[in-house]
């Protein structure tokens, strides 16, 4: 079990940035969100024994909720103005951060959806790749990217975070994973796939 110093108000410090994708914020605070891996949710997760994450899906306009280390980025529908939504979800920042848990247990479900990285040489390669090369800028603009499969030369990816929904992404970032990934395992029949 994670032991968390419980913050208060005037100790915990959020700082909010835009991001490439215009319905979604990331907000990083000094204090760890999650203590392994990253995690999405939707609107449609079971996400109730988070109160965190509970708490800011009540948030007009919610969308997505994606953890990562100390930051969260959220994504919204546009129902309210951003200067609104974002003065909404640091209040709810402030008044749920200092009982939350990080220790957050991945489902099973989501934890079957991924590829062992021990399971195929490939995917060691590619992981390796996308960590060396893409995901620390998809990580600075609150997003990332995740592989799903990889068969017949076809690597299915889903974008997480700030990534999921955003125009660069089905474009600009997506041609740029696959020419990285093409040039550096020597592929040019490489095809990158999101779902």
């Amino acid at each position: 079990m994670s032991e968390v110093s419980s913050p208060t108000n005037e100790d915990l410090i959020i700082k909010v940035q835009e991001t490439p994708n215009p319905m979604a914020y990331k907000f990083v605070t000094s204090v760890t969100l999650l203590d392994n891996g990253k995690r999405t949710f939707l609107a449609t997760d079971d996400y109730s024994e988070i109160s965190l994450v509970k708490s800011l899906f009540e948030v007009s306009g919610v969308t997505q909720v994606y953890l990562f280390q100390n930051t969260i980025s959220i994504t919204h529908d546009g129902t309210l103005q951003s200067e609104v939504w974002v003065e909404n979800i640091e209040s709810v920042l402030r008044a749920k951060i200092p009982e939350h848990n990080s220790n957050i247990v991945q489902e099973e479900s989501v934890v079957k959806r991924r590829i062992s990285k021990s399971e195929d040489p490939e995917i060691v390669k590619i992981e390796e790749v996308l960590d060396r090369t893409i995901r620390p800028g998809l990580q600075a603009d609150g997003g990332d990217v995740e592989v799903i499969r990889f068969a017949d030369n076809i690597l299915e990816i889903s974008y997480q975070g700030a990534c999921g929904g955003c125009p660069s992404a089905m474009y600009g970032t997506l041609d740029a994973i696959q020419n990285i990934l093409r040039f550096e395992l020597k592929n040019e029949d490489l095809r990158v796939a999101p779902i």
